[in-house]
């Protein structure tokens, strides 16, 4: 039971740049979990559903080393799936990395070590997984922490404006608006945030702009 808990399977590790959230711009290692409950309409990642290789912690920690970045992020899939991802995130953060979690929300962060911030996708009805939103997550959220909402039309902009007022969320942590790649205009979205005056981060997939759909970026 002691080595199935130290590894995990990983569809990918590779270095990139940062293409969201607060660190955007900055050169990152990315692991990539493999495997996820959820199947968002727009996911860009679905072949890291399945597949991918058993990694023993201790070999991730060093291919993770030899990229010499201190930003890391744990991305899937949903990362929080494999149970021993957790074992990971404090393993990363004890060696000195400054460490991101992206999840969708749907598991809890509750156990998540608190050196780690926590990039919760909380679904919109566009989406087609809103039903999925564990919504304790929210009561964890902290100022190190951030939420994502992926907008896909204007009813997903409007739903997200209700659940940010509905749960007391602004000023908890950073909040930030996406526009569903090739759904909805980076344009058209900031217009609705000026007009609306919302205190938000208005955030592009920079990656995108650099690699295109190239997988791995």
């Amino acid at each position: 039971m002691q080595q199935e808990a130290a590894r995990l399977r990983i569809t990918e590790i590779f270095h990139s740049i940062q293409g969201e959230g607060l660190t955007v711009g900055i050169p990152t290692v990315f692991i990539r979990l493999t495997g996820c409950p959820l199947r968002c309409q727009y996911c860009d990642t679905t072949y890291a559903f399945s597949g991918g290789e058993w990694w023993q912690i201790d070999a991730i920690l060093a291919s993770v080393k030899a990229f010499n970045t201190r930003y890391i992020t744990v991305t899937g899939g949903e990362p929080l799936a494999q149970k021993a991802c957790q074992g990971l995130l404090t393993q990363l953060c004890d060696q000195g990395y400054q460490v991101s979690l992206e999840t969708s929300g749907a598991l809890s962060i509750a156990e998540v070590d608190t050196r780690v911030s926590r990039v919760i996708d909380l679904k919109t009805p566009g989406s087609g997984e809103s039903d999925r939103n564990l919504y304790e997550n929210l009561d964890c959220l902290t100022s190190q922490d951030q939420l994502k909402f992926v907008i896909c039309d204007r009813a997903d902009y409007d739903w997200a404006k209700t659940t940010i007022d509905e749960h007391n969320l602004s000023g908890r942590c950073e909040i930030l608006f996406s526009p569903s790649y090739q759904q909805l205009a980076l344009k058209e979205l900031a217009e609705w945030l000026l007009a609306d005056q919302l205190a938000v981060r208005l955030q592009t997939q920079l990656h995108k702009q650099i690699w295109g759909d190239l997988p791995g970026h």
